[in-house]
């Protein structure tokens, strides 16, 4: 294992920021700091192209970091990711300084310490940091580069407090993230004010603990029952139109069945009863069957013939049997028995 990857003991390197993802990363006024091994600052060339694990580029970034939130984030993530191998330390004004300088704080600086403590990119807080860097305090945390956006800070009396580092080659710049910031968050709160009122009077809150007069704790408790009533009346009219809706889908689904199940009629007593219909044939055939019975069957002209002894019939024993021929030969046939039945008579 290369040397540059043991500490003092002989013992492997970790991560200089290992510990800040198990434990919050530790105030520089509780680390133990040689201050007679010499320290030089490495150029921003000599940072760029990397430094031993022994030696990282210890970037400074500084802030208030009230109400912390996603930008403040952002900004210490640039910062940390400036060069290869980086050392965060950041510093986080109190609050006697900020509200002189700044503004009042809705986070007091204990719990602004424990916020950054606990952001994932930070190696080291500064308590009670300066407003304006000084070549001492520089010099006693070892800070090779400054890390800020790049507009003019304009604080105390001066145009741009970072102006000095600049000009000394020792400032980093980062990007603002866009949409978000503290005054943007406390201006959303402002202008909803009466809505957050509300909603802390109804988690339990005392009027007292949220400066709410007596006029408007019972106001805003007026506004609260108001709200639900329009709410249960929403809920009921969104209920109802769900009704009817459902009542619609099944009329439709209804008169969809309907207008099937008459198609499926129609169809079946046309097939039935239609002009081609079983009812038709059934007649046919019925009427086939009928005629069938009621007419005398004919023997089939394949089938063998059988002498049959002639049927009686009446004749007259003195006529001659001759077979007809034509109506003229049976009109005189007929003259023939005449005149034979009335010769016999005479005689």
């Amino acid at each position: 294992m290369p040397r540059n990857c043991l500490d003092s003991d002989g013992e492997p390197l970790t991560h200089h920021n290992s510990w800040g993802l198990r434990e919050p990363a530790p105030f520089s006024d509780e680390l133990k700091v040689d201050y007679n091994k010499p320290y030089i600052r490495v150029t921003y060339e000599e940072a760029l192209g990397g430094t031993p694990l022994d030696r990282p580029v210890r970037v400074y970034a500084d802030g208030i970091f009230d109400l912390f939130h996603s930008g403040h984030a952002r900004a210490l993530m640039q910062a940390k990711s400036l060069f290869p191998n980086t050392y965060l330390i950041v510093g986080v004004c109190s609050d006697e300084l900020t509200h002189n300088l700044k503004g009042f704080t809705v986070m007091n600086e204990n719990e602004r310490y424990d916020a950054v403590q606990h952001c994932r990119y930070v190696d080291e807080v500064v308590r009670n940091a300066p407003w304006t860097l000084t070549p001492e305090f520089l010099a006693e945390h070892r800070i090779d580069f400054v890390a800020h956006d790049d507009i003019p800070y304009s604080s105390a009396g001066s145009d741009d407090v970072y102006k000095h580092i600049k000009e000394a080659g020792m400032f980093a710049p980062t990007q603002r993230t866009e949409g978000i910031s503290t005054s943007d968050i406390i201006t959303r709160i402002v202008r909803d004010y009466d809505v957050y009122a509300r909603r802390n009077l109804q988690r339990g809150y005392t009027a007292k603990e949220l400066n709410v007069s007596f006029i408007n704790e019972k106001k805003y408790h007026l506004q609260e029952r108001v709200d639900k009533v329009k709410k249960r009346v929403k809920d009921v009219e969104e209920k109802s139109k769900e009704f009817v809706q459902k009542v619609e889908e099944k009329s439709i689904d209804l008169i969809q069945k309907w207008e099937e199940k008459s198609r499926e009629f129609i169809g079946n007593f046309l097939e039935m009863f239609g002009p081609e219909g079983a009812l038709k044939h059934m007649l046919k055939e019925g009427k086939g069957r009928m005629l069938q019975a009621i007419s005398p069957k004919q023997s089939p002209s394949s089938s063998p013939t059988h002498d049959r002894s002639p049927s009686p019939s009446f004749r007259w024993p003195f006529t001659a049997r001759t077979p007809p021929s034509s109506p003229a030969s049976l009109s005189r046939n007929k003259s023939a028995v005449t005149y034979d039945i009335s010769e016999d008579e005479e005689d």
